[in-house]
């Protein structure tokens, strides 16, 4: 396998910070070759200082680091050898005692680190069997307390004795209140096909006293503090987007009311100071994203704050909201740790070297619409040679994840190579509202499979693609929308890559994680009473339709959708006497992590395609 090209090899690619509590410094993670690595850092007036690796005795990526309220520990969590299944360490911050320890157990599965709740750590930890504990643990003596113990459940945040858990599967997702008594109470009314999925719990009653004027039960009806909880939360609940609820539960019952929306935009994320006075959040428009801050003591929403990138994630906010980390990115420009006074909107990149987004590097976003009308949109690299010329349409995960103008490691590798992509979101994608998500489940999923078609004809209507020359990727939900497409839309591809994605939906269901396997009946089907229609929308059941050279690339420790998946489909290819190649990359889940084998991925993405899309040498010297 050739090397891909350098490119952006030399920058540092850093994200997912953590500000300390008093705005002196930060954490982040850095992809530098390797697993991706931790790294503490401090404040020196406008810049930051130099980084402190953050060491843990476990071979893996570390994915996400959190500062204690105190600002002595830091809380890490792993995923040995880049493996779906993660772990939970903590690291003391004193210069003279980094010493590191694990909290989970060995029985544990796996286990996820939600938040600090005052000196101890708030996980969720899952066994063998599905069952999720959420637990308090206390990173001396490493005592645990079980707050709760369900399959499925994951704890969202946890403050004194009261805690947040999200149930249900996806697309169908709500957040109880466990309080201090051991009470459970849902969070907010029934809407069946709404997601609640995050939320932080307010300890202090008076910072949304102002509510109280406006008739929102905050209090006692007497007019003194009553024994309540209130929570701010993410949620579609009554609506079609996602938005930022405030929630009170009290002995006199549950209320709760809209403190930031936007009409036709997803709440992607948000973050609460420490305080409990501010409020960043980040708002998806149509795939990008804009800032903006919310005041919790008036309600008062401040203007958006202009972003170095297209798209950011990743909010942490200071104990005071004096200091905002987010991670930015966009195409040409890979992700970056960036802060910013919201106050003064004034931004400072953790790298000297910020890698700029080009214009001329931005996609075009087309939008059109399905054979029954359902808007559909995606976004367009064009490869620079005349067109209609070879195309390939990527397809992201989920499927309610969203294909977003953010960093890739394969797009600018085969727009290079004068390979167009469109990168579409189907139905069933997120950052369109709940009924666009929900379009595909179950039996909807046919209308999914024939979105590609659609995306196909509007990609040769408009001129843009040689309909001789047409392949599909993806990974993951994508990976199995690629075989689903070789299959059930056979004629209209002349080459495919499918990365860790499901080729039976019945073996997937049976040998996936069971908390993941439960979680996904109600968008795929249920593996008993929707036996049929697992076995119609599986692609290993139409293999005799598929012609096209097909490159299948997965990781050995995936436990999400099991290398099984993709090895059965490569024997029943060959089993037919078709062409078919399997790329196993043995240091990777179901994530491809390791900057090295991303470029070697985008070098097989290109050795692949420019030999089935029939470019020639000559076409391929004058890119």
């Amino acid at each position: 396998m050739t090397a891909a090209p350098e490119g952006s090899a030399h920058v540092r690619f850093t994200s997912g910070a953590s500000t300390s509590p008093d705005a002196t410094g930060f954490a982040h993670l850095v992809d530098d070759g390797g697993y991706p690595w931790a790294v503490q850092r401090f404040l020196t007036g406008r810049s930051a200082g130099p980084s402190r690796r953050v060491d843990l005795p476990v071979a893996g990526p570390v994915t996400r680091i959190l500062h204690s309220e105190d600002g002595r520990w830091l809380a890490c969590e792993v995923a040995p050898d880049a493996g779906t299944r993660t772990q939970v360490w903590v690291v003391r911050t004193d210069p003279d005692d980094r010493s590191a320890r694990r909290l989970d157990t060995e029985s544990d599965s796996s286990t996820e680190l939600v938040c600090w709740d005052g000196p101890l750590i708030a996980v969720t930890a899952t066994d063998e069997e599905g069952v999720a504990e959420s637990r308090l643990i206390d990173p001396r003596s490493l005592e645990p307390v079980v707050l709760d113990r369900r399959v499925g459940g994951r704890l969202v945040d946890s403050w004194d004795g009261s805690a947040l858990l999200r149930v249900g599967p996806r697309g169908h997702r709500e957040l109880l209140l466990l309080r201090a008594d051991g009470i459970r109470i849902p969070l907010l009314p029934s809407d069946f096909g709404s997601t609640t999925d995050a939320g932080v719990i307010l300890d202090d009653h008076r910072l949304l006293g102002g509510l109280d004027r406006h008739g929102s039960p905050w209090a006692s009806s007497d007019g003194e503090p009553g024994r309540y909880v209130r929570a701010v939360v993410r949620s579609d609940h009554g609506g079609e987007f996602a938005r930022l609820l405030g929630v009170a539960v009290s002995d006199e019952g549950v209320s709760f009311r809209v403190l930031a929306e936007r009409p036709d935009a997803d709440l992607d994320e948000f973050a609460v100071s420490e305080d409990h006075t501010s409020v960043a959040l980040l708002w998806n428009i149509k795939g990008m994203s804009e800032l903006q801050m919310l005041d919790l003591r008036d309600g008062a929403l401040e203007p958006p704050i202009l972003l170095p990138g297209l798209v950011a994630s990743e909010l942490s906010l200071s104990a005071t909201g004096a200091l905002l980390a987010v991670t930015v990115e966009g195409p040409g420009m890979p992700p970056s740790v960036e802060l910013v006074n919201p106050r003064s909107g004034d931004w400072v990149p953790v790298e000297h070297a910020r890698t700029r987004v080009d214009p001329a590097d931005e996609p075009a976003l087309l939008e059109f619409e399905a054979r029954d009308g359902m808007p559909l949109s995606g976004w367009h690299y064009r490869s620079g040679r005349g067109e209609p010329g070879p195309v390939m349409l990527y397809f992201h995960g989920g499927p309610e994840a969203q294909e977003r103008p953010g960093y890739s490691d394969y797009f600018p590798a085969l727009v290079d190579a004068g390979i167009t992509v469109f990168a579409p979101n189907v139905r069933g994608s997120g950052g369109f509202g709940r009924t666009f998500m929900h379009a595909d489940d179950r039996y909807g999923r046919f209308a999914g499979i024939d979105d590609v078609a659609d995306c196909v004809q509007f990609l040769v209507d408009r001129g843009i693609a040689d309909p001789a020359r047409i392949a599909c990727a993806g990974r993951s939900y994508g990976g199995y929308l690629t075989l689903a497409s070789l299959t059930f839309h056979a004629p209209l591809f002349a080459a495919g890559i499918a990365v860790c994605g499901m080729s039976d939906l019945e073996s997937f269901y049976a040998n996936t994680e069971p908390w993941i396997a439960a979680a996904a009946y109600p968008k795929y089907g249920h593996p008993v009473h929707d036996r049929e229609l697992l076995q119609e929308l599986s692609p290993i059941h139409r293999i005799a339709d598929l012609t096209a050279p097909l490159l299948v690339v997965h990781g050995a420790h995936d436990t999400n959708v099991p290398v099984g998946e993709s090895e059965q489909i490569v024997a029943a290819v060959h089993a037919r006497g078709g062409i078919a190649e399997f790329l196993l990359f043995d240091d990777e889940g179901h994530e491809i992590v390791k900057r090295e084998n991303r470029r070697a991925l985008a070098s097989a993405m290109v050795a692949w395609l420019t030999t089935h899309l029939g470019l020639s040498r000559v076409e391929e010297a004058a890119q």
